[in-house]
């Protein structure tokens, strides 16, 4: 039996969408002495699939995920009883859970996508990525837009000076 609302389908070639899932993309970073490094990361797209749709973009914006058990071994709140499901609420700023995918030969376990490690990539990089791991995970709506949802409310929140008081 086939879910009514799929989290994942697969995507062909080098069309890009907000919600692909694209392995072993390059990430470089500058140290303190000046260096550049470059370690691989496996990331979620989160530019909007009209600018990917219509070449109006020079850089792609995509967030890297890891499993949730990876995740946890990182960030001590998702090891604890209450971080998981405050996580599949929602309501841990800076990371989203995704679903397990189990589409035939592209299994995992949940992912959260990591908001804060936010990254550009060049959009000829992120086609070739496209195209060379073809087929690719798509996330699917309303999936990919519950995603974009969470990213924007992380990246639009305000720290007011002074807050309404507890009731």
């Amino acid at each position: 039996m086939t879910e009514p609302y799929p989290w994942y389908g697969l995507a062909e070639g080098e069309q890009l969408q907000q919600g692909d899932i694209l392995l072993r993309c390059p990430s470089y970073q500058r140290a303190v002495d000046g260096e550049i490094g470059v370690e691989t990361l496996d990331v979620v797209l989160i530019s909007h699939s009209c600018d990917l749709a219509n070449d109006k973009l020079d850089v792609v914006q995509v967030c890297p995920y890891w499993p949730l058990e990876g995740m946890a071994a990182r960030v001590a709140y998702l090891r604890g009883r209450k971080g998981p499901e405050d996580l599949r609420r929602g309501n841990v700023p800076g990371y989203h859970l995704l679903n397990r995918c189990r589409l035939p030969g592209f299994e995992s376990d949940f992912l959260v996508v990591d908001f804060r490690s936010l990254f550009g990539i060049p959009l000829g990089t992120a086609k070739a990525l496209g195209s060379q791991q073809s087929p690719h995970v798509r996330l699917l709506p309303p999936y990919r837009e519950q995603l974009a949802q969470a990213f924007a409310r992380f990246f639009m929140r305000i720290g007011l000076p002074i807050d309404v008081p507890p009731f």
